[in-house]
């Protein structure tokens, strides 16, 4: 059982710049004080930062095809995701690379925790006994904990961004004319240190990325009636009932709806890796060969675990925030609506024919994406926990509430003059 949740949630572009220290190992420390910078300097260094990493998100001339930007994959009219419905995208220098997993939102990764093996956490403050087991990480995965590291990984992927390596990066930066402003805020002999050079990018992606008007900005539908500023319609409240009730969808076991006890915005996640069993995504390339198996955070593209079975098939759980703006659902992409996803949670055991492909008998291969030593992973809490030919916890109609709910957490709202 998932009943841990995290409540840290972004600040003011000063103490976002403070969180993220600015100083660069290679970096002259110029007329900085020996105490640190003081707060109008952190906050115009932040500024600028920003500013830098938002100029090169949108630029695909980083990329060894010229073609891919970071904003290619995380449009921000889509929640920082993709704009398609395709599984996996297509990059490296050639562009015609597939990807292995689908695209992440970029939005509400503030409130991720490190990764860690054992989170301790309870909703009930008095006890912080519960393992919530492993949890947190800013990858599907949870590999890396820093945007710096979560920046270099497309950056760095041959089957997306496809830079040979951190010089290359650092060439490309220069050769677009990002050179000026790194030395302004690094100091003067930044350019004559690449390494240098390369984590004052990377540095600039993360501190863009922790931008709270464009990555968490809590102005959707839910927060405006958690405010007391708008109502949810009749079939909005019914959804968020059925996503509340344990009895029912109990989507918020996982996916924290509730305030967190200092009053912050729920994140809609309580970020623990989790095993979900989902259907063998057969539009994947990479799931043409049999023998292949992503197992998520026992590899392959996670190493440092792959030695450690009770890890193999978990992924992390997404924030549900601007889910509906996606055209794929899961690690996998393996749907392409919100009502199957929500579906699938439902009539996973009570109807599994309905997901999975059948044997040469007639027989239903279930599990189909995880080999069979690893079955005793996935999780059984309700509403995994029925069984062939049981009723489902949601009717259709009751997966229709659940889904109008969902599109309440989308970012934007307006509400009506």
């Amino acid at each position: 059982m998932r009943t841990g949740r995290w409540w840290v949630v972004g600040g003011s572009l000063a103490v976002m710049a403070l969180t993220v220290s600015v100083s660069i190992p290679g970096a002259t420390a110029g007329s900085r004080p020996e105490g640190g910078l003081p707060r109008a300097e952190v906050r115009r260094q932040a500024e600028e930062l920003t500013a830098l990493g938002r100029a090169m998100f949108i630029d695909p001339s980083l990329s060894a095809s010229g073609k891919l930007s970071c904003s290619s994959c995380h449009d921000p009219q889509h929640g920082f995701g993709p704009t398609n419905a395709q599984p996996v995208q297509m990059g490296g220098g050639d562009m015609a690379r597939p990807g292995v997993r689908a695209v992440p939102s970029l939005t509400y990764l503030q409130a991720v925790p490190p990764f860690t093996e054992h989170f301790f956490d309870s909703e009930d403050d008095s006890d912080e006994s519960v393992d919530n087991g492993p949890t947190g990480g800013l990858t599907w995965d949870g590999r890396v904990d820093r945007g710096a590291d979560q920046a270099a990984i497309p950056l760095l992927s041959d089957f997306e961004m496809g830079n040979t390596g951190p010089d290359a990066v650092v060439a490309k930066a220069l050769a677009a004319g990002y050179g000026a402003a790194l030395q302004h805020i690094y100091g003067a002999d930044v350019l004559n240190d690449r390494k240098a050079l390369y984590a004052g990018i990377l540095k600039a992606f993360e501190v863009y990325e922790q931008d709270a008007a464009s990555f968490y900005p809590y102005s959707s539908k839910y927060d405006a009636w958690l405010a007391g500023a708008a109502t949810l319609t009749a079939q909005e409240a019914r959804g968020l009932d059925l996503f509340n009730d344990p009895a029912k969808g109990n989507c918020a076991e996982c996916h924290i709806s509730q305030r967190g006890n200092d009053g912050t915005p729920p994140q809609f996640s309580d970020y623990g890796q989790i095993a979900i069993a989902l259907p063998r995504n057969m539009q994947i390339p990479a799931n043409a060969d049999p023998s292949y198996f992503d197992l998520g955070v026992c590899g392959p593209q996670r190493t440092d675990l792959k030695d450690r079975p009770e890890y193999c098939g978990l992924f992390r759980t997404p924030s549900l925030r601007n889910v509906a703006l996606r055209r794929t659902f899961f690690h996998n992409g393996v749907f392409h609506s919100l009502h199957d996803a929500v579906a699938f949670y439902v009539t996973r055991e009570t109807d599994p024919g309905r997901w999975y492909p059948r044997n040469p008998d007639g027989s239903v291969r279930v599990y189909d994406d995880l080999p069979a030593q690893y079955a005793e992973n996935i999780n059984r809490d309700p509403p995994f926990d029925r069984h062939l030919g049981d009723a489902p916890a949601l009717t259709e109609a009751e997966i229709d509430d659940v889904v109008a709910f969902l599109k309440t957490l989308t970012d934007g709202y307006k509400p009506p003059s």
